[in-house]
């Protein structure tokens, strides 16, 4: 799978870097890679975590597409503690790295290391992340965020049959009781995430077809600090002891990623749910992790949100590349993300909702896992 997944990132770079000289006659569209003053130049890149397996794929997506074009790469892993993923861009600051890419964990705890980074004319790509509250953010590569919340909820109500996956109008008209969980309040992409969902989940909880039997509904109070699955499993075991004793039973739950999922429905499992009497609710998820993709299968988590990282490291990359010869790099939004100190320059891909009925199609057919390890 890993071979598979280079090559493609590989081929998508190369696709990529050709739209981009596409645009202007006067780029020589056959430069060799990092020519110039930056050929074989060391990039830093910073993890978050590798207690997420989609981080562990980022890492190894983004460092060897750009040790295929002839670059250095510094790749750390901070391990969700701030301090750990300051002193990792530091250090690569001062190893002499020309360009950084770094998902943060909390996107406004690293602004003098950016200030450091812009004394030393080091561009600096925020990855999936949004840096917040700091002009020396140049690029950001991500997903429609907004979007998966959007999927996120449109899911939710396909499961719930209020809604077909086309769209139109299912049989269901409820009520039905649901719950909301959000991700961690320091990542900006949590707020995106939860304004999508509730885009779509607002006027259907006003006219009472679904029922937050919590009363929980607001994002600070539904966020999951640092997305942590124990966390959401404590929550959800809080909420059924207080809100559902009496024998209530929750229908669907709002999460916005596999991690969360699986700890709530451990929460719900723990709690008589998935048994021959019970079933589970509809549990929503992102990521398409590897334990949520065979929990789909198995009928337990509803859905996912798949987005290829394979493509985020190949858009990234090619970013990185473009920068690293001096050239302007390809985005296709200018005006949405903006960090509180300007408007950042960002690439967004298209996130695909995956449950059962196409999880073979979109994530087995395209390489992403293969049949064995699904099970």
């Amino acid at each position: 799978m890993r071979r598979s997944r280079v090559a493609t990132a590989v081929l998508a770079i190369a696709l990529a870097g050709a739209m981009t000289a596409c645009g202007d006659s006067t780029k020589d569209v056959d430069k060799e890679a990092g020519s110039g003053n930056n050929a074989g130049a060391l990039v830093g890149v910073t993890m978050p975590t590798k207690s997420s397996e989609r981080w562990i794929h980022d890492g190894d997506n983004v460092k060897t597409a750009l040790e295929k074009l002839g670059y250095k790469v510094d790749l750390q892993y901070a391990e969700n503690d701030i301090p750990t993923q300051v002193n990792q861009i530091e250090n690569q600051i001062t190893k002499g790295a020309k360009l950084l890419i770094i998902a943060s964990i909390d996107g406004t705890a690293i602004t003098t290391q950016l200030q450091q980074a812009a004394d030393n004319k080091i561009p600096v790509i925020a990855y999936d992340r949004l840096i917040r509250k700091s002009k020396n953010v140049d690029y950001y590569a991500t997903f429609d965020n907004f979007k998966v919340g959007v999927q996120q909820a449109s899911s939710l109500l396909t499961g719930l049959k209020i809604k077909n996956a086309d769209g139109t109008d299912g049989t269901a008209t409820g009520p039905f009781n649901v719950e909301l969980f959000a991700g961690s309040p320091d990542d900006n992409n949590a707020t995106f995430f939860f304004s999508g969902a509730m885009s779509i989940l607002q006027p259907y909880i006003d006219k009472g077809t679904l029922v937050v039997k919590s009363g929980q509904t607001d994002f600070k109070t539904v966020a999951i600090l640092r997305w942590d699955p124990a966390t959401a499993q404590k929550r959800m075991e809080d909420i059924l002891t207080k809100t559902y004793s009496s024998g209530a039973k929750v229908d669907g739950v709002l999460s916005p990623y596999d991690g969360l999922s699986i700890g709530i429905l451990s929460a719900l499992k723990s709690n008589g749910y998935g048994t021959a009497g019970q079933a589970y609710p509809v549990v929503t998820g992102q990521d398409a992790e590897l334990a949520s993709v065979k929990s789909i299968i198995a009928g337990e988590q509803y859905s996912t949100i798949y987005k290829d990282t394979r493509e985020l490291a190949s858009v990234t990359v090619t970013m990185a590349d473009a920068v690293l010869k001096g050239e302007k790099p390809e985005v296709n939004n200018t005006k949405d993300y903006e960090n509180g100190e300007k408007v950042v320059p960002s690439y967004l891909l298209d996130p695909v909702v995956v449950d059962k009925t196409n999880y073979q199609k979109v994530l087995v057919d395209s390489g992403y896992y293969t049949q064995e390890q699904l099970g």
